[in-house]
């Protein structure tokens, strides 16, 4: 009896976990090393320090904080004055300027004056009760096949709307879980890119999944097919590929991870949230990308975000399936709740109707013409910025960009020094690890005249004072970065962004 519970014990502490044996082992040696009196006093100095560092760049605000409900209602007019003068009014990055990355993609007065009109007619709308507000429901509906006609998808093709592209993401992952359960499979696995977003390891986390990582060309950044092949197993519940990724803007080879899904009879989950309303104009703005959407047998969902270049407000993105034998493993239907049958599409149960609306109004508002127009001026401007990038001493393209991010990497100095650097001039770019590099995330406001060509100027003039000091110390957040990528333990790392987090809930500094 004892032999067979050592053997049980053995076979999971080897085999039944989520994380690796080195892994695990790693984890506990770093554990250890925290308790060891002077090491554990160093390591804590020090992400004190990170965590000041941070404290005092983002979140010094000297206005108060309202921590407690006035005594009396403040007016419409006490309201507005407030936010003009204590709220608008505290400093950040100036996204209007154009040198923020991505973040606002449109950001138009006339979108801004229509969406807040079509959010105000919709403010009280709730689609969970879409037999009182059956106006929102039919807009969604509408917002979903219109996504599906994008994508190609056929007449079985059908989605939701969902909260952002994480809840899309959630969803599709959903699915497939329960459909992994009714196979038998306990523990079904995510087999996904390295480069894939980190929206798929939050999915595994909640769901109580495991998500394999495949290898990456390391000059693409492409998904290495060939091994992703060698990766799947009997508890493989999905692929996933990206048309493109996040941190470099490649697209996966779509193709082959389809012809990966149908030899394997596994769904492939496209991830398009970022540039899910530029890829499917690219063509017809006269730029070519790689096959990706319906059009490929295997490819069994798709997400986009529509806030982003999609130019709706924040919170609005779809989730879309091949068919109704996908979409309805997402529901969570509870049929015996006192209240009454309990039954949503997504993870919330309410939702904002008025945003549903909104999303609706600048779909029709923008048309297919305006899309491809819009697309036009994106990847053209980030075609001319990424030519422009070959001409800066000391930096170098990674991967290969196809759609509208740019990442840039150094051989020479410090690349979060660079983003320092820019900083400084005001630019706001968005900092990698594994490589080290930072993106430039070309959106509308980029494509006025004179930004693009003010960011290459101002990279070339930060590239240049870099080079005469490469070896210099890096201060400020790209200390922090160029430090967080090489510490170990990487729960150091967690330690620190868990606190970033709380600070942002803090009302006293």
């Amino acid at each position: 009896m004892g032999t067979t519970l050592v053997c049980v014990w053995l076979y999971s502490f080897l085999f039944d976990n989520d994380l690796g044996l080195l892994q695990r082992t790693k984890l506990a040696f770093f554990r250890y090393v925290r308790y060891v009196p002077f090491l554990g006093t160093m390591i804590q100095k020090e992400i004190d320090k990170t965590l000041k560092t941070i404290t005092d760049t983002l979140f010094n605000v000297d206005e108060p904080y309202i921590t407690s409900l006035p005594d009396k209602g403040l007016s419409e007019p006490e309201i507005m004055k407030l936010i003009k003068e204590k709220y608008e009014t505290l400093e950040g990055a100036n996204w209007a300027s154009g040198k923020v990355s991505g973040t606002v993609y449109n950001g138009s007065e006339e979108l801004t004056k229509l969406t807040t009109q079509v959010y105000g007619e919709f403010a009280w709308a709730n689609p969970l009760h879409p037999d009182v507000f059956p106006g929102v429901r039919k807009m969604e509906a509408e917002v979903v096949s219109m996504c599906c006609k994008m994508f190609n998808g056929g007449p079985e093709s059908c989605g939701t709307m969902t909260a952002g592209g994480t809840e899309s993401i959630l969803m599709a992952c959903r699915a497939y879980r329960q459909m992994a359960y009714a196979r038998g499979i306990k523990r079904p696995e995510i087999l996904a890119p390295f480069s894939v977003h980190s929206a798929f390891d939050k999915a595994a986390d909640y769901f109580k999944m495991k998500i394999v990582h495949a290898p990456q060309d390391d000059i693409t950044m492409k998904c290495d097919v060939k091994a992703m092949a060698k990766m799947i197993n009997k508890n493989t519940c999905m692929l996933v590929g990206s048309a493109p990724q996040f941190p470099h803007g490649t697209v996966d080879p779509i193709d082959e991870m389809s012809k990966l899904a149908v030899k394997y009879n596994l769904p492939l989950h496209v991830d398009s949230c970022l540039g899910g309303f530029l890829v499917p104009f690219m063509e017809k703005a006269g730029f070519y990308v790689p096959p990706f959407d319906f059009r490929l047998e295997g490819v069994t969902s798709i997400s986009a975000d529509s806030h982003k270049y999609g130019y709706s407000p924040k919170g609005s993105s779809v989730v879309l399936y091949r068919n109704r034998k996908y979409r309805c493993k997402q529901y969570f239907i509870n049929p015996d709740w006192q209240g009454g049958i309990y039954a949503s599409p997504t993870i919330a149960g309410s939702r904002a109707g008025a945003l549903i609306a909104a999303t609706w109004a600048v779909m029709v508002h923008f048309g297919e013409q305006g899309y491809i127009e819009a697309t036009r001026k994106v990847i053209e401007t980030a075609r001319h910025i990424e030519a422009g990038i070959a001409d800066v001493p000391g930096i170098h393209i990674v991967g290969k960009p196809e759609v509208s991010v740019i990442a840039i990497g150094s051989l020479d100095f410090n690349i979060f020094s660079l983003a320092e650097e820019l900083r400084s001039r005001g630019w706001n770019l968005n900092s990698l690890q594994f490589p080290a590099c930072v993106h430039l995330c070309v959106t509308l406001v980029h494509t006025k005249e004179g930004i693009a060509d003010m960011f290459l100027e101002d990279l070339k003039i930060c590239a240049e004072t870099l080079l005469k000091a490469p070896k210099s110390k890096a201060e400020g957040q790209a200390a922090i970065y160029g430090l967080a990528q090489t510490i170990p333990d990487r729960s150091i790392v967690q330690e620190v962004a868990t606190a970033f987090i709380d600070a942002c809930y803090k009302t006293w500094y």
